[in-house]
């Protein structure tokens, strides 16, 4: 497959369901993924999306409905909505043009998981099995239609898979694959993020019921203890447990926010506390440039844990405290409608994206054959190639978004 940028930093990504992930590093999906699962490096990013409640208004979910049928369906949460979009805009922009700055700006894979976190709390008020078994059929059905495309391109390309390739069913672990590509595949660390954390929710949201305060505090503890005290293995356990570990706080976040102990807490606290997470995760990542040739979050879990604690903090905090609903935005059709979009087919949006920005790569090769193409439009910029990028996210999301509406037990649709 085409080498990019994203190839060498695909860890971003993004995320949610999409929280909705990256390459190694970088959501989320991750989708992305997402939720999907929540978003591409090991950011994005793949998972799905809740609807508002009191008393910590929730992420909307687009796929709740079909395991809770009402007549009316709730509301949804705009400001979440709008997170949620920016996270993948962000995880595909990440992937295009390798900006080690990007997760600062903005954190999409923490944004994600937050998300998913609430969304998960919310969705547990119900059985914990029947919620589980409703997340992986959301979540599932969509990675194995983009599966089948990845499998069959590596076989094609002289790849010989083991016993590993069980990991291609239920991502409970990294899937395996060759480096013709890695580029499209390395984005699932998100989902097999996200999947343990909807595994381990009921036994988290329990824990965290009991104190809620140190539990969410004391949850930037794994991180620490990997990076200071306990090294992981270098293989599939290791990464699975150093992901766990650095989006922990986002995802028991989710939690707080549900329950409304993030509201209950005072201003002057979260601001501090966030700001020293921030702070933290920033001076981390600048003084240990020379242990990764970059500052770039993805590639280093602590300091992206850190920063993402303190930024998303402060995000999901200002929604309570500033009564941010962004309800203004169904004033805008277009960009509204966009929003809408974006989190109906976060999980394909995350899938297929990488695939997207490979594609683009050989087809703006052909235009260079077009005399007016090369006189006329910029070719060499990046930019161009994201544009591009979009315009086969938009395809794929014609193509084949409606798996998501088949594993929501909805009616199938080219646009929702």
């Amino acid at each position: 497959m085409a080498e990019t940028e994203a190839n060498r930093r695909g860890r971003d990504g993004g995320g949610g369901e999409l929280t909705v992930g990256s390459h190694r590093r970088g959501g989320p999906v991750p989708a992305a993924a997402a939720s999907a699962t929540s978003v591409g490096s090991r950011s994005a990013g793949r998972n799905g999306w809740a609807q508002p409640a009191a008393p910590g208004t929730a992420a909307t979910d687009p796929g709740e409905a079909d395991l809770d049928p009402r007549p009316d369906p709730p509301a949804r949460d705009r400001y979440f909505d709008t997170l949620r979009a920016v996270a993948l805009v962000r995880v595909v922009a990440y992937h295009t043009f390798g900006w080690a700055w990007a997760g600062m700006v903005f954190p999409s894979m923490g944004v994600m998981f937050a998300l998913a976190g609430t969304l998960m709390a919310k969705s547990l008020e119900r059985p914990a099995l029947k919620v589980i078994r409703g997340r992986l059929r959301r979540l599932l059905p969509p990675f194995w239609f983009w599966g089948v495309f990845v499998v069959v391109a590596m076989l094609i390309h002289d790849w010989m898979p083991g016993w590993q390739i069980v990991y291609w069913i239920v991502p409970l672990g990294d899937p395996p694959g060759n480096a013709w590509g890695e580029q499209a595949w390395e984005i699932l660390w998100y989902l097999r993020t996200y999947l343990w954390f909807v595994l381990l929710s009921p036994l988290l949201l329990r824990v965290f019921r009991l104190a809620p305060v140190p539990v969410l505090l004391l949850s930037l503890g794994p991180i620490l203890a990997l990076h200071f005290a306990w090294e992981p293995p270098d293989n599939r356990l290791g990464s699975a447990l150093t992901d766990l570990a650095t989006f922990l706080f986002c995802w028991i976040l989710g939690f707080a926010h549900r329950d409304g102990v993030l509201r209950r807490l005072r201003p002057s606290a979260v601001a501090a506390l966030s700001l020293a997470a921030l702070a933290y995760g920033g001076w981390y990542a600048f003084t240990h440039q020379a242990e990764t040739g970059s500052y770039d979050l993805d590639d280093i879990p602590l300091a992206q844990a850190f920063w993402s604690a303190g930024f998303v903090t402060l995000l999901m905090y200002a929604k309570d405290h500033f009564r941010i609903d962004f309800a203004r935005l169904t004033r805008f059709r277009r960009l509204d409608r966009l929003v809408t979009v974006f989190n109906a087919r976060a999980v394909t949006i995350y899938l297929w994206h990488e695939i997207a920005l490979i594609l683009a790569v050989p087809l703006i090769d052909r235009f260079w054959n077009v005399p007016a193409f090369e006189t006329y439009l910029p070719l060499e910029s990046q930019w161009f190639m994201f544009g591009v990028g979009w315009i086969l996210i938009a395809v794929f999301v014609l193509l084949c978004g409606w798996v998501e509406d088949v594993a929501g037990r909805k009616r199938p649709r080219l646009v929702p």
